[in-house]
């Protein structure tokens, strides 16, 4: 009897989720943390490929948000600031998730998660009180997933701030506590009029942050989406009140124009409106993309109001009005914010480069189609044979003068196929071979990653040949 469909759906999803994990794994990409004393859970280390794809990353998203704006500039804030910015904020007393502990197994879940799995959906912005009220009504038709057993504790809510006993003795957690930043956007608030006071900016103009923020994730899942230590790319942008839902759109226009020049398919993207706003909210909306699990969050674009400034101000005793230049008028800014996280781009790249493919009967092919700009190996230069001195002497004089202008690794381990599907798992550009022709003509043969097509080269237009190449192919 054949498999029901939703079931063959299911197993094709967590078949492509547990490749391209053990792809991360095998080829450098991604390692689970500190796994020689058993891992460390929901964290994760990059390892000498991902490095590479991150900083890819993190250098088109600088170059679309900073460099080529001209209203928009950088900053990097402290993970450590005053605690006061915290309970300004509303992180203190309202950043928590809602968690019930299975009885019998003693695992703990996020409730929210658990009603979606029923299609309950609760307001973020219930009670205590009132989730648990609507856990009550629904609890009987929810089985652990852990254990399967129907038997929970009462909702409660559970701190994301992650704490740090910096300046207290060791035994002593109740004095001032300090906590590492749960998202880098406050950095930006606070030091607004630094900014402002010593930089030639005037409303509207945007801050944006590249930086590592913290949560405590007790349900952290699906590999790289969602862990307790993640880098975020934010970028708060100051207008004032009749400017701001103008401006918002036009925010909302860029940055989904900035994942189809990423590389990312339109069909893998959509968007999500927030209906359950918070109550400074004018309007929210995420960028979704299909991850291998569904339709995910992949940033969040909103539109604040001019809360975070208002609280800040109160909080600090430090006016934070603008007085426009024109008018005269005073005001506390309204601000629209972009924020995304570099380990959720990372995992839809990843997800959009993969790629199997039949070369021929009985043997497939992995390869990761990164946009040229993203790939973090440009070039591999081998020797056709590397027990030959005079190809490995002329292979490595090539790789010496790419490596100046590329990143690019030398390979002479095993036979030319097994190294083109080496590269080809890491998503490499182009495969350079020195062969004896080599020796006698001054060329190589430059193999297409994509195409897998292969042409011959002079070594002294070499250079030339592959810049031409990577700037074509990562233009738009």
């Amino acid at each position: 009897m054949p498999e029901p469909l939703i079931n063959l759906t299911i197993k094709k999803i967590m078949d492509l989720m547990t490749k391209i994990i053990s792809l991360c794994k095998r080829r450098g990409f991604v390692f689970p943390s500190s796994e020689i004393y058993g891992g460390f859970s929901a964290v994760y280390d990059l390892g000498p490929y991902g490095v590479e794809l991150a900083n890819n990353i993190k250098k088109e998203w600088w170059k679309v948000m900073v460099q080529e704006r001209e209203d928009i500039v950088g900053l990097d804030s402290a993970i450590f600031m005053h605690p006061k910015i915290w309970e300004a904020s509303g992180h203190v007393s309202g950043f928590a998730d809602p968690l019930t502990e299975c009885k019998k197994c003693n695992g703990r879940l996020r409730v929210d998660h658990l009603l979606e799995g029923i299609n309950i959906f609760a307001d973020e912005k219930m009670t205590e009180e009132e989730i648990n009220q609507l856990f009550d009504k629904h609890k009987g038709e929810i089985k652990c997933p852990n254990c399967g057993k129907n038997d929970w504790t009462k909702v409660k809510k559970f701190s994301l701030l992650v704490k740090a006993n910096l300046g207290n003795f060791t035994d002593d957690w109740s004095r001032d506590p300090v906590y590492l930043r749960g998202e880098t956007c406050q950095g930006i608030y606070v030091n607004y009029l630094n900014v402002l006071d010593s930089n030639r900016v005037k409303i509207p103009f945007g801050i944006a942050q590249i930086g590592k923020a913290f949560r405590n994730e007790i349900t952290a899942r699906q590999f790289i989406f969602r862990t307790i230590e993640f880098e975020q790319m934010e970028m708060q942008y100051f207008c004032s009140p009749a400017q701001e839902m103008e401006e918002y759109e036009k925010l909302r226009q860029n940055r989904w124009q900035y994942y189809l020049n990423l590389g990312i398919s339109e069909k893998n993207l959509k968007w999500h409106k927030h209906e359950n706003l918070v109550f400074y909210a004018k309007e929210a909306y995420d960028i979704e993309y299909n991850f291998p699990f569904g339709f995910k969050e992949l940033e969040g674009i909103h539109a604040r109001g001019n809360y975070d400034l208002s609280q800040h101000g109160k909080f600090s005793g430090v006016i934070l009005d603008y007085a426009d230049p024109k008018t005269k008028k005073k005001y506390i800014p309204h601000i629209i914010e972009s924020s995304v996280g570099v380990g959720r781009t990372m995992l839809a790249v990843l997800t959009e480069a993969f790629n199997e493919e039949q070369v021929k009967e009985g043997e497939i092919r992995t390869v990761l189609k990164f946009p040229a700009r993203l790939a973090p190996i440009k070039a591999a230069v081998f020797p056709l044979l590397g027990n030959k001195p005079e190809l490995a002497e002329k292979a490595r004089n090539i790789f010496n003068d790419l490596k100046k202008v590329f990143q690019v690794e030398f390979d002479d381990s095993g036979n030319i196929g097994k190294r083109y599907r080496r590269q080809d798992e890491i998503g490499t550009l182009y495969c350079i071979t020195i062969d004896f022709e080599s020796l006698e003509k001054n060329t190589v043969t430059v193999r297409d990653r994509d195409t897998m097509q292969q042409e011959r080269v002079n070594i002294t237009e070499l250079k030339q040949f592959l810049t031409d190449k990577i700037t074509k192919a990562s233009s738009y």
